[in-house]
């Protein structure tokens, strides 16, 4: 049996389970993504009470990283929008389902790092500008080049997502 003999069969015999991929893309897009945006407020959060206890006429104005870390969850609740509804299990092929698992995947853990890192300077962040105020916007734009990582995730999750159904177009 030839190479292109056996991705034919596989392809056509696999059918049945290329809405498994697609599904699992779109869990991991909101699983990563919120497992990002809760280790980033819940490590934020730590700081910000830490820090309001010295200084509590900054809690408010600290809350930033806590915002900011929520945001990832949006990423992720987008793009598991964008696959669940692109899955038809008439007319989805393996392509499709891979295209959404990557897609997922491209969100989630960009979701999943960026949080990690808005956790880490926002904890960090809020403290310090309890002591320093001069720190703040320093901070902020650490903040928003964390978030631009998770940025990138969904802009490439999209575009991945998009390519679902290329293969039955041609």
């Amino acid at each position: 049996m030839s190479y292109r003999q056996l991705l034919e069969t596989t392809s056509t015999s696999n059918q049945d389970t290329a809405p498994f991929f697609g599904f699992i893309g779109a869990a991991a897009a909101l699983v990563f993504s919120c497992m990002g945006a809760a280790y980033g407020t819940a490590k934020s959060g730590v700081g910000i009470a830490s820090m309001g206890v010295m200084r509590p006429e900054l809690v408010m104005k600290s809350i930033v990283p806590v915002v900011m870390a929520g945001v990832l969850g949006i990423y992720g609740l987008i793009i598991a929008v964008i696959i669940s509804t692109g899955v038809n299990p008439a007319s989805y092929t393996l392509y499709d389902g891979f295209a959404h698992l990557a897609s997922g995947l491209a969100c989630g853990l960009a979701g999943l790092a960026a949080g990690m890192a808005i956790g880490i300077v926002g904890d960090a962040g809020v403290r310090a500008n309890a002591q320093q105020p001069k720190l703040f916007v320093g901070m902020i734009l650490i903040l928003i080049f964390a978030e631009a990582l998770a940025l990138y995730g969904l802009i490439v999750g999209i575009i991945l997502s998009s390519k679902a159904g290329a293969s039955t177009s041609d």
